[in-house]
């Protein structure tokens, strides 16, 4: 297990240090640059810009800016936003909140909703509720995330009337009701794709137990569907469901970005599209190192977790 990890930490630092210079080279190399928000100020002189660019380091050759953002992030500094001087993982910090309560409703919803499906349609394959939920997934799958948003609005805020169309919280509340209630919308958007895709992989890994020895061993002992269902299908069907939390992560950061977007969520997602519009590089730069690390931190507790689960698993 020790050389596992050690293995997955080696791979994960060759990881991030290869995500970490091409998104540098990409945001410094794109047209305009770090210093095309300066340049549009009113009055701005060759001389300021070239001034501001000598006190902030970007006169100097592209990979030493690199390494020394590099050497200074590795330190805990990831530098000020360009927008409101305030320290990155601060500005990160005070938006971080917003994105984890989304993602966190939409994961339980898509868990427990995809599961149930997944099963269920296992252990009915071929009949109607099979099929149904099989056309269900493809259209989930198909539909636009910002689409769906969009209808949802349409139908439940403008329509109906029912919930609120966008932001967080309601402007002199503030409650955890309010917060709640404002959740709702963005939460079933954003869980709709990530449903569709539990439930295909529960789907599939229940089929592949009902296939095994030991389950028609244990329907030959007599044991009730309940009990064959509890102790043998769903213990072994959820260890690759582990694994797939932890690969879904990047989906849900990417249909956050989008799902908040389309309700004016305060989360990261947001925050990167604001940031930039605005050019702000080092909070766009600490973002993608931020999601970066979570993404591999996830996928490596999964891969922990799916060997202390399943005892068959041996990693070396």
């Amino acid at each position: 297990m020790i050389r596992f990890l050690l293995g997955r930490l080696w791979q994960s630092a060759i990881l991030l240090l290869l995500v970490s210079l091409i998104g540098f080279m990409v945001l410094h190399l794109a047209p305009g640059g770090p210093m095309s928000r300066f340049a549009l100020t009113p009055g701005m002189t060759k001389e300021t810009l070239d001034r501001i660019a000598e006190e902030m380091g970007l006169n100097r050759p592209l990979i030493v800016q690199y390494f020394d953002w590099l050497w200074s992030l590795i330190q805990g500094d990831w530098g000020q936003s360009f927008r409101d001087k305030r320290d990155v993982l601060a500005v990160i910090g005070s938006h971080l909140y917003a994105t984890l309560l989304l993602m966190g409703g939409s994961t339980v919803i898509s868990m427990l909703l995809g599961g149930w499906i997944g099963v269920r349609s296992a252990m009915r394959q071929g009949g109607s509720f099979d099929y149904a939920m099989t056309i269900f997934c493809f259209v989930a799958l198909s539909i636009p995330t910002f689409w769906f948003g969009l209808v949802a609005i349409f139908i439940f805020s403008l329509w109906l009337g029912w919930l609120p169309a966008g932001n967080m919280i309601t402007v002199g509340d503030g409650s955890l009701g309010d917060i709640l209630i404002h959740l709702i919308l963005p939460t079933i958007v954003l869980a709709l794709v990530n449903v569709a895709i539990w439930a295909r992989y529960m789907r599939a890994a229940t089929l592949e137990v009902l296939g095994q020895d030991f389950i028609r061993t244990a329907k030959a002992k007599g044991l009730s569907p309940r009990r064959i269902m509890n102790k043998h299908i769903l213990g072994n069907a959820l260890v690759p469901m582990i694994t797939l939390t932890g690969m879904q992560l990047p989906t849900l950061l990417g249909g956050a970005l989008v799902t908040e977007t389309v309700f004016t969520w305060p989360g990261m997602g947001r925050l990167f599209l604001d940031s930039l519009g605005y050019n702000d590089y080092p909070v766009v730069m600490g973002l993608l190192m931020f999601s970066a690390i979570l993404v591999v931190v996830c996928n490596l507790l999964a891969d922990v977790i799916v060997a202390l689960v399943d005892p068959r698993i041996r990693l070396e």
